[in-house]
């Protein structure tokens, strides 16, 4: 009996030198581009983003990291992704219901592009010997918005993206880094779901 309680001290004992580096070992190495969520209802839409944010570290994004004229995944890692619980309407066009990946094509000068891609697909679904297609891009998007970049004297050190309910109508959307801020309405319709429900409530 003494024999098996002093085994049992050791094994106790072991497990306790051991717990430490099993702990150490579980632990994992905090992520570059942490992944982030961003959701906000307008009316009756819930607006929901995921994306990867990356940092500036010193670096010359726009124009350098990424190349202007060269479209790019709008974040890190993952593609980052908009979901709208219902329809809603984008630069004039109505958009379904759905979850879309976004891109944007910075330029030197002038207006930016905002893609949003009908196929829910990755930046690298569009790669050709290293390079994007650009045609094959436009083609797949659902909507595409001209945006004015603004430019600010305060520095944005991670990517990150917000959702303003404006006038509980019109959403604004918009991404911020370095020193660039750039901006996308989403029209949730709320005064068209609102006759709609006048159609079914009223005989």
């Amino acid at each position: 009996m003494k024999k098996q309680s002093l085994i049992l001290l050791g094994l106790f004992l072991l497990f306790l030198g051991a717990a430490p580096q099993l702990a150490v070992a579980q632990l994992e190495v905090p992520a570059a581009s942490p992944a982030a969520h961003v959701s906000q209802n307008v009316g009756f839409t819930k607006i929901s983003m995921d994306y990867s944010s990356p940092a500036v570290k010193g670096r010359t994004i726009f124009g350098g990291l990424q190349k202007y004229g060269e479209t790019w995944r709008a974040g890190a890692n993952a593609p980052t992704s908009i979901e709208f619980s219902t329809a809603v309407n984008i630069a004039g066009k109505n958009i379904p219901a759905g979850k879309y990946t976004i891109f944007i094509t910075p330029q030197a000068s002038g207006d930016w592009t905002i893609h949003i891609n009908g196929k829910g697909n990755a930046i690298y679904a569009y790669m050709v010997d290293n390079k994007i297609n650009e045609e094959a891009v436009a083609k797949d998007d659902i909507v595409s918005v001209k945006a004015t970049p603004i430019r600010s004297s305060e520095n944005q050190e991670r990517l990150i993206y917000t959702i303003s309910a404006e006038d509980n109508n019109v959403a604004k959307i918009t991404l911020a880094w370095e020193k660039v801020r750039l901006s996308f309405m989403v029209d949730t319709q709320v005064i068209q779901k609102m006759d709609g429900f006048k159609g079914i409530l009223v005989p």
